[in-house]
Formats: structure tokens, sequence, C-alpha cells
């Protein structure tokens, strides 16, 4: 039997990595896209193992010319596109960048797909954020979207061209609506992570305090290695068709602080400031996923909901910062991250 490819697209982040080492493991030749900087960032796939065993291959989505070429090598069965300029708060600062990588980066890869590989399943990496504002029940595939962010609007666009491909050329194309996935990799600018390291580096006496913006935004929050199975299941299905996945569960700002504090025995109270530069100019408040359709189409549902979940962050970032302290040197993020106080926001520009 052939083995199977996939291309996946995003190599430097979170989803990419986990989807890499699932469908490795799965059997599959695997290779990866990334986007050439001066320093690369491959720290997730080397800290899960898997650095070696992919194949990389440079692309920019913004650059037809490298998305034709990554298609030519890899010869996908599958496509996993998960690039993207992926922080709501930065799609502020940067509105343009979003709409051209988030948006038309779509566009792209699925013409390519379309004139190289028609017979390729596509999955697109859509998002919760998608729903917005003003949905205060659970969201499923029927829910109206209301974006709220520059991100979320570039991958409404993402989410309805994915559509037309499917429909107008019959295109295995399918959107994946997932709500808010974390982990131990997760990136720093991420809140959870933010706050599930902070709490690490509070606790061993090598910070003061944790800044946040708005506390009461809420979120359904998920693992991001089963989320990428749900990936995967979408393409193994008979027709393409669009999920959501999520937790069916709902989780503010300031309960994940509680409980991350909580596990080193702290009282957040004490720690975690509020600061202006970390609002945004609009901020969804409530998003809860309804996963129904995933479980009865695709067999997938969550085992690993927000208590374990915000357990497993702490003490990940706990462990490699007494590592650190010890001496040892491993593939990771937080040493080299820089103090948000050092990085400027038109929010604080503006408030001057």
């Amino acid at each position: 039997m052939k083995t199977k490819t996939a291309t996946v697209t995003g190599a430097s982040g979170q989803d990419a990595a986990f989807l890499s080492k699932f469908l490795l493991e799965k059997g599959y030749d695997v290779y990866c896209t990334y986007r050439r900087v001066s320093t690369p960032n491959f720290w997730r796939l080397q800290y899960l193992g898997i650095f070696d065993k992919i194949h990389l291959i440079p692309a920019d989505m913004i650059d037809s010319a490298s998305l034709i070429e990554a298609i030519r090598i890899s010869q996908p069965d599958e496509i996993y596109h998960l690039a993207a300029m992926s922080h709501v708060g930065a799609s502020f600062e940067q509105p343009l960048a979003s709409g051209e990588i988030n948006a038309l980066g779509v566009t792209r890869i699925l013409e390519t797909i379309r004139q190289l590989c028609p017979d390729a399943k596509f999955y697109n990496a859509a998002t919760s954020e998608l729903f917005g504002k003003g949905n205060n029940k659970s969201q499923n595939e029927n829910t109206p979207f209301k974006p709220a962010s520059p991100y979320a609007a570039s991958k409404l666009y993402g989410y309805w061209v994915t559509r037309t491909y499917r429909d107008g050329y019959n295109l295995f194309a399918c959107n994946g609506i997932l709500h808010n996935h974390e982990s131990e990799i997760r990136g720093l600018e991420f809140v959870t992570r933010k706050i599930s390291n902070a709490v690490a580096k509070i606790s061993l006496g090598l910070d003061k305090e944790l800044k946040l913006g708005n506390l009461e935004a809420k979120r359904d929050w998920g693992y991001a290695p089963e989320y990428v199975e749900s990936m995967w299941l979408m393409l193994q299905q008979k027709e393409p068709d669009d999920f959501v996945i999520a937790t069916n569960e709902t989780h503010s700002v300031k309960e994940f602080c509680e409980k991350a504090f909580d596990e080193v025995g702290l009282d957040w109270q004490e720690y975690v400031k509020i600061d202006k530069q970390f609002y945004r100019p609009l901020d969804v408040e409530y998003l809860r996923g309804d996963y129904s359709k995933a479980k009865r189409k695709l067999g997938w549902e969550p085992k690993i909901k927000f208590d374990k979940l915000v357990k497993l962050m702490v003490k990940a970032d706990l462990d490699r910062w007494e590592r650190w302290q010890k001496g040892e040197r491993f593939p990771w993020d937080a040493p080299n991250y820089p103090s948000e106080d050092k990085i400027l926001s038109r929010y604080q520009k503006l408030d001057r």
C-alpha cells in the first residue's frame, strides 16, 4: 500500500507540531511548510522529538510561486492549512497583514490545489472567533457569524472561499471551526500560556506579578493534541463538510487565573494586575461551542477538560523553569521571550 503524504502549512505553530506528530504515528510521509526568518523557530517540533522525521519546505502565504513549488515537491494526498497570523490582538496592530495572510493566503493555496492536485483533500483552519459578539448561547455550524477583529474578518473570508472552491470546483475541502485549544507548547502571546508561565515563574521567585486585560472574557478551552485528531478525521470522511470542535464548556480568564495559581498554592489576587494595554478595541465576551455534529459524524469528543488542561500547562511550565534553573538546556520559548513591558503597542500610544 502506498504511504500517504500530507502537507502541513505553518510548521512553527502549536497545531502543526501536534498534527505532524499525529500523522507520523499514522504512518504518513509529512511535509511542513515554513516561512523563512532570520532566526528559525522550530522549537516545538524539536520539543516533540519529530524535527528529524519531517520534511521542511520554505513557503510564504503571500507568495503563490512558493506555494506552487511546495505542492509540486510534496505531491500531497492531504493538505492541512494551519499557517496564519493567528493572534487576535496582533491583528488590530497589523490588520493588512492579517488580510493578506489569513484571507488571500487561503485563496492562493486553494487555487494551487485546483490547478495541480484537485484530488487532494484540503483542511482549512477556521476559528470560533468567527462567531464574534452577540452569541450568548452555544455555537454550532448554523450559528450566524459576527466577527469582531481583523483576525476574525480575515478568517471569515478564508472560511467562505473554502466553501466556494468546494462547491464551485468540487474539491474535497473542509473547514474546522475550532474553539480555543491550548497546550504546554502554546505561544506565550496567548493568555492561557501567559498565565501558566507567569504562575510558574512567580512560584519560583523569578517574577512578582502578572499583567492582564479583560478577566471577564469567557472561552471554550480544549486540549490541542485532541483537536488535531479532529482535523484528520474530517479528511477521512466520504464527503467534505465543516465542523465545530469544542468542549461544550465555558470558563473566564479569571477562572483560569484562579485555577492556575491554586496549582502552586498561591492566591491569584495578590499577583494579578489589570493593565489597559491588554484590552482590545473590540473584545468577544463569550464563546462556547457545541461539538454534537463532530461527535455524531466523526466520532470525536474531548477527553481533557478545563481543570486538567490548566493543571497540565502549569506543571509543564513549572518543570521547565526548574530544569532551566538547574542549568539544563532544551528547546523552549520562554527564556528568549521579551517582557511585554518592552513592547510598545498602539494602545499605549493612544493613552498618552
